[in-house]
């Protein structure tokens, strides 16, 4: 077997943007202080949104990172869309909320991890959602229309419409009527 290097690592830059530079930015949006973008020509943002201090949205080379319109966004948020995000209307996202849509393979023990091959997963979050503070949303996840996912919770599997879900991971506690 070929023995695989370390790439090269090299500085993603400072964040540092101005609205003109985001693909697509809506009316109203407020980006508190210390908000960082990466990669802004693939982040579109609806009207009538909220983003809070130091929150990070990571764009990436390719795919998508889609917020809808009014949709509010605590501070200290981490986005990452490698895998890519879809974030629909009227949407909560308390704060340190972390949403990741790639992951190592891992497959080979003789790989070291951080050299292995990236696997990517889209993460959508339906329209009227509410995402409690800290939980963590893992890659490929979709979470269904009007649920509501509990403070801290990590979410490993899709959630159906309506559904209230908690915990780690997170588990379906009942359906929204």
């Amino acid at each position: 077997m070929k023995e695989r290097l370390f790439k090269p690592f090299s500085s993603h830059g400072m964040g540092v943007f101005s609205k003109d530079e985001i693909s697509k930015c809506g009316s109203n949006v407020i980006f508190e202080e210390n908000t960082r973008i990466f990669h802004p020509e693939n982040i579109e943002i609806g009207s009538n949104v909220y983003i809070g201090h130091y929150t990070i949205l990571k764009g990436y080379h390719k795919n998508k990172l889609l917020i809808g319109d009014n949709c509010w966004i605590g501070q200290l948020c981490f986005f990452h869309s490698a895998g890519g995000i879809h974030i629909g209307n009227g949407v909560g996202i308390g704060p340190c909320v972390k949403i990741l849509t790639s992951q190592h393979s891992a497959e080979m023990v003789e790989v070291p991890i951080i050299c292995s091959d990236l696997v990517f997963g889209e993460v959508t979050i339906g329209d009227n959602c509410d995402i409690g503070t800290g939980s963590i949303i893992l890659p490929g996840v979709t979470i269904g229309k009007g649920s509501i996912i509990g403070a801290g919770a990590v979410v490993t599997r899709d959630v159906p419409e309506y559904s209230v879900c908690a915990g780690n991971p997170a588990r379906l506690l009942r359906k929204r009527t």
